[in-house]
């Protein structure tokens, strides 16, 4: 290990809490930007939808939050790691080939924080 590695390299404790915190506030602009999408009458539970549809919200609520804009990657496994079922089509199919399931569990959740949030 040089020595730029061993003082970029967080202790244990370090990389529990970064990663702990990072991973809630990202769940937080996720959960926002489904609420927000649901907000606009737009049905989402067991619903089919391609990514590309969500983007608008995701976009709007990493705005919100001041969170960078996510890329099609990052968006595709927070929602798997949400419980949101995300199915690969070819990339001539679509510009962001993904397709998202959300689950009505996570989609009542989202409805909800996205209403606490507005109060």
């Amino acid at each position: 290990m040089t020595m730029e590695q061993s003082i970029n390299q967080p202790n244990l404790f370090e990389s529990n809490v970064e990663s702990n915190s990072d991973q809630a506030a990202v769940e937080k602009v996720l959960l926002y930007a489904l609420g927000e999408f649901q907000s606009r009458g737009k049905a989402l539970a067991e619903r089919e939808l391609a990514l590309d549809r969500l983007r608008g919200a995701f976009k709007r609520a990493a705005e919100k939050f001041g969170h960078e804009e996510f890329s099609d990657e990052a968006l595709v496994q927070n929602l798997e790691q949400m419980g949101a079922k995300v199915k690969r089509v070819p990339s001539f199919v679509a510009k962001h080939p993904f397709r998202v399931t959300v689950q009505i569990k996570l989609a009542e959740a989202a409805k909800k924080f996205y209403q606490n949030t507005l109060e």
